[in-house]
């Protein structure tokens, strides 16, 4: 197996890291990347079929153990349906898809439009910072609703979802460990609260629905369902924020705009991804691609780089809203396919025709900088002007 190094807090990296995905493709089906001790997937068919060989998982079977200030952290992911296999996983899952129908995703339609009307009307004249202002507030405040937790609180969710999202990131502290126990802590704390409530006075949300979900006689624990509610709240924001941001920038650098704002959605998806890699663990001994895999041994699998193989999209590093839509690895695939991707397209379709319908020159008031945040990959602010 080819060996690379390539440190992943490298700001060359983060800024663009679809150059070294491009060198390491033709490495081999896997190549050992020496900054994260592991084999990694670069080509498309390999991360595909990465995400679906059952063999491998996201719940580590050889747990290592967890130091004293990261376990408030740990005590939420050891509910969430992210984090298990089956068949605690399908059970989880089969609970969650009953509440998170795509009808009453589908419903939520005009919400989201009114809502990008609305995060518009308050745009200033002078130049500003579109994420602060239209991409965090926007997905936030859907999940936040849907859900049924007060919109008034969309600050203390985000604030609480930045510090738990940052246990992901190869840069992180123990002052970010610390950190992101403490917002496990207040958030489930506060959702401990409010579901609570909900279980003494019903009423028309995702929470309430959660709580009545049933199958085969089982419901979602009360330690399950707040995970689960921090689960949809995090991935249900984070990702769109990174991804709506990711989208004007290259809207605005091509000139290009969502004349069919489904097709450019799934081209901002494809192009340039909120997620760069997720890992999975060897859940036996077992062979793959050449290489023997020890139980509990990870694989990364670069989702950035599958969307952009040349075997399988007609030149990959073109934004292209009209190309022949070929599936992306964006939202996994398999088992662990994401639960909230009919609301995350949703939103990015509306959002973007709005915005550039609204905003017809929207134009970058300064060059964008990405955050070095891998395996995440989103901008520290998109400076505009209208």
């Amino acid at each position: 197996m080819e060996r690379v190094s390539q440190s992943p807090t490298d700001p060359a990296l983060n800024q663009n890291p679809y150059p070294f995905y491009d060198r390491i493709r033709p490495l081999g089906l896997l190549v050992w990347w020496e900054d994260y001790n592991m084999p990694v997937a670069a080509s498309q068919p390999a991360v595909s079929a990465l995400l679906r060989d059952r063999r491998f998982g996201r719940e580590n079977p050889t747990p290592p153990v967890i130091p004293d200030h990261q376990k408030p952290f740990y005590a939420i992911e050891a509910h969430s349906m992210l984090e298990l296999e089956p068949p605690r996983h399908t059970r989880l899952r089969g609970l969650v898809l009953r509440a998170f129908t795509s009808r009453r995703i589908k419903e939520l339609a005009p919400e989201i439009e009114t809502l990008s009307h609305q995060l518009i009307d308050a745009f200033p004249n002078e130049p500003f910072d579109l994420l602060t202002g239209f991409a965090q507030q926007l997905p936030v405040i859907i999940i936040a609703r849907l859900l049924g937790v007060p919109e008034e609180k969309a600050p203390d969710l985000l604030r609480w979802s930045n510090a738990m999202v940052r246990m992901y990131m190869a840069a992180r502290t123990r002052a970010d460990e610390e950190a992101a126990a403490q917002a496990a802590q207040d958030f489930s704390a506060y959702l401990a609260e409010y579901v609570k409530a909900r279980r003494a006075a019903p009423a028309d949300d995702l929470i309430t629905q959660l709580i009545a979900a049933e199958e085969d006689g089982e419901r979602l624990t009360t330690d399950e369902l707040i995970t689960t509610c921090i689960l949809l709240l995090n991935a249900g924001h984070e990702a769109t924020v990174h991804t709506l941001g990711n989208g004007v920038k290259t809207a605005l650098q091509t000139g290009l705009r969502p004349d069919d704002p489904d097709l450019f959605a799934e081209e901002v998806l494809r192009f340039d991804p909120p997620l760069h890699m997720f890992t999975r663990y060897a859940m036996e001994d077992l062979d793959a691609f050449g290489h023997h895999f020890k139980k509990g041994e990870q694989v990364g699998l670069f989702l950035g780089a599958a969307n952009r193989d040349p075997e399988v999209y007609a030149d990959p590093n073109r934004f292209d809203p009209a190309r022949e839509l070929v599936p992306h690895s964006s939202f996994g695939s398999g088992l662990h396919f994401c639960v909230g991707a009919p609301l995350a397209r949703l939103e990015l379709s509306i959002a973007l025709k709005t915005l550039f319908d609204r905003c017809p020159d929207l134009a970058l008031a300064e060059q964008p900088e990405y955050a070095t945040s891998y395996h995440f990959h989103g901008l520290t602010r998109l400076m505009v002007t209208r």
